[in-house]
């Protein structure tokens, strides 16, 4: 089993992937107030927990903003693309998705992925189906994200 720090290149092919590896991707990323305004604008989702400060401090458990939970997965999956689906034929499945800690303007969120599993596609030689587990961390080691997906990968040419 293998740690890879996520410099090592874009992508992988299905060879190229072992159970029990581990991927921590890089770089790591601070999420702003801004960034999680923005993206609540964008994806019309206007709950003031993300952006009313008052409503936060007032009206909530945490007494502060938290940061949209779509943001914080996207970006962990974001994360990973280098080094999970680069090179991917498609994205087939999230097999599931949770929201294990809640994560505020200022955090800074890290990733790293673990290789599950690795099956042949029994229709098409040349491909395979990959599972991994993402996790996703604060500046403090708590996970606040966790997803399993299914990617469709190519194998090199002539395996």
């Amino acid at each position: 089993m293998a740690v890879y720090d996520g410099r090592d290149k874009f992508g992988r092919y299905y060879e190229e992937f072992e159970v029990g590896d581990t991927y921590k991707h890089w770089p790591s990323k601070t999420i702003t107030e801004s960034e999680d305004h923005l993206f609540c604008d964008i994806t019309m989702n206007h709950h003031p927990l993300h952006s009313d400060r008052w409503y936060a401090e007032e009206e909530t458990q945490f007494k502060q903003n938290v940061v949209v939970g779509n943001f914080v997965y996207s970006l962990v999956l974001g994360m990973s693309v280098a080094d999970v689906s680069g090179k991917a034929i498609a994205n087939l499945e999230i097999e599931s998705l949770k929201h294990t800690k809640p994560t505020f303007h200022g955090d800074t969120i890290r990733a790293e992925t673990l290789v599950l599993e690795k099956v042949e596609s029994a229709s098409r030689p040349d491909r395979g189906i990959v599972t991994v587990e993402t996790r996703g961390f604060n500046q403090r080691g708590e996970e606040v994200c966790y997803f399993r997906r299914k990617v469709m990968v190519p194998k090199k040419a002539g395996s």
